[in-house]
């Protein structure tokens, strides 16, 4: 299969890629690496099947060349900072939202049918129903995040009926792994490198959260982009568990050897959109035979240790 990924040179978009070459296919890397890392494209740009293309979405000529001729478009790329979203209000709207309509335009130019988009469990807002399913009613938006992510599936599920493409959607919870790059871990192990006898955290302490590990998330997308045949598909990816901030805290000062005072913030949650408790159903993917492999206190630990045995992604 040749297929383009978008966001190649990011967390999960790099795994993703090396993950595909290494089951054969040929693969087309799009990242204007504002955030992504050519680093992570290393054991990629060694592969005869992959080639990178350096570019931005909102670059439509550009994109339309880079999908032309392919037959499956990962769908990865997104200005993934929820925190400062206020600080930016249209830059989700740019660079998560028009940017899917741009590679759906570019799919459309090139007869390309075939797309997998990464969403987040973050557009149920505030949920009302936990473990919460797909097909929980959407309540209030409560980050420029959530909402742009939202405008993309809606997009892609339009461009599914007007232009007979199939998508596949996924809500992730936090994903967690090798070459993670922005998140609480890596702010955490920042502030312990600097000063492990003390910890600022934002909030109380007691936010709940789900995680998932970056190969069992692709493990999902691959299986299900093989077993789903419907015109669109929407499923929930995380675990059947989730932690308190302060689990995690625990966990990573116990594989760092650090006791530090944590001073908390205070209130319920971190900053303005973040959702003090998130927790997916995720049985509509189990019943097609996923489960992950690592619990999230497993995910944590090999994220810690990534980051321990990488220092210059805490720069």
């Amino acid at each position: 299969m040749r297929c383009v990924v978008t966001g190649c040179a990011g967390f999960i978009g790099s795994n993703l890629t090396d993950r595909l070459l290494s089951l054969g296919h040929d693969v087309v890397g799009y990242d204007n690496l504002s955030t992504g890392r050519i680093s992570f494209l290393h054991n990629a740009r060694a592969s005869g099947r992959f080639q990178f293309v350096e570019g931005d979405l909102l670059n439509q000529e550009r994109l339309t060349t880079a999908v032309q001729g392919s037959e499956f478009v990962f769908h990865m790329a997104a200005n993934a900072d929820v925190r400062f979203g206020t600080e930016h209000p249209t830059k989700d709207l740019h660079q998560n939202t028009i940017a899917t309509v741009n590679v759906l335009e570019a799919m459309r130019s090139s007869g390309t049918k075939r797309i997998a988009f990464a969403s987040t469990g973050s557009v149920y807002g505030e949920a009302e129903i936990f473990p919460t399913p797909e097909t929980a009613p959407f309540p209030i938006q409560t980050s420029l995040y959530a909402a742009s992510k939202l405008g993309g599936e809606a997009f892609i599920e339009a461009y599914c009926e007007g232009f007979g493409m199939q998508g596949f959607i996924f809500r992730f919870v936090s994903i967690l792994g090798e070459r993670y790059t922005h998140g609480h871990i890596v702010d955490f192990s920042k502030q312990l490198r600097d000063n492990p006898e003390i910890l600022h955290v934002l909030g109380n302490g007691k936010q709940r959260k789900s995680y998932l590990y970056v190969g069992d998330c692709i493990d999902a997308i691959l299986m299900v982009i093989e077993k789903s045949t419907a015109k669109t598909t929407v499923l929930n990816l995380g675990t059947d568990e989730y932690c308190e901030v302060s689990d995690s805290i625990g966990w990573i000062c116990e594989e760092l050897g650090v006791k530090p005072q944590v001073n908390y913030s205070g209130g319920d949650r971190g900053w303005i959109g973040d959702n003090p408790f998130i927790f997916l159903d995720c049985s509509a993917v189990r019943a097609l035979g996923w489960k992950p492999k690592l619990s999230i206190k497993e995910g944590v630990i090999r994220t810690v240790r990534y980051l321990r045995d990488n220092p210059e992604l805490l720069t």
